[in-house]
């Protein structure tokens, strides 16, 4: 199945260290950050759900729930969890799908075979509360993920939900955004944006964020 950014994100219902869990369900009004695990007690993978697990604060903050998956069963995930509060020094308050069968891993298409015929690659995908994909991004098995990289991506998709800007290169809350180039009427401009723009070029405005 290929999946694109706006599509629904599929709805399914699985084991996870928490118990029997419906996807959408459980997402509730929330956004959602799920995220594939190529095994339990891997050492890139322990690392990830520890720092996971360490931004719950903020991701609370955001309204996000996080959530991942890996194809071992539910007691594996359950031993796991507690290796890897012993070792990352953090409670993972999150679930764990129980993806024995890669049901969830083959509907959201998290097994490329040049990679691993049996394992799920590093897959993230934000979704929002209206359960559409709003980011998909895939990691090698080798490589773990930059968890503030998805935490800044939220900053922004949020943000530009909320106003009528986009964000540049780089861009981290509290910068500049862009006035994009649909708005093109001054007055228009003068009432979104109050504060003014600087314009280094026709068709780059570069205005203060607003606030949230």
């Amino acid at each position: 199945m290929t999946l694109r950014l706006g599509d629904t994100a599929p709805d399914f219902e699985q084991d996870s260290s928490i118990g029997r869990l419906k996807f959408h369900e459980w997402a509730g009004n929330s956004w959602v950050v799920l995220f594939s695990h190529p095994a339990d007690f891997t050492p890139v993978c322990t690392t990830e759900l520890g720092l996971t697990a360490k931004l719950k604060p903020e991701f609370d903050k955001r309204n996000v729930k996080a959530i991942a998956l890996s194809v071992d069963p539910a007691e594996s995930h359950k031993a796991w969890i507690k290796d890897i509060e012993e070792t990352q020094k953090t409670v993972v308050g999150f679930p764990i799908i129980a993806d024995a069968d890669k049901k969830v891993s083959v509907l959201y298409d998290m097994i490329h075979p040049e990679q691993s015929v049996t394992a799920t690659v590093r897959s993230v995908f934000i979704i929002d509360p209206n359960k559409k994909i709003r980011l998909m991004l895939t990691y090698p098995l080798s490589t773990g993920r930059n968890f503030d990289e998805i935490v800044r991506v939220i900053d922004a998709l949020q943000l530009t939900d909320g106003y009528s800007v986009a964000t540049p290169g780089n861009w981290k809350d509290g910068d500049n955004v862009i006035i994009p180039l649909t708005i093109q009427d001054p007055e228009v401009i003068k009432q979104k944006f109050p504060k003014g723009y600087e314009s280094p070029r026709p068709y780059l405005r570069l205005t203060p964020q607003p606030n949230k």
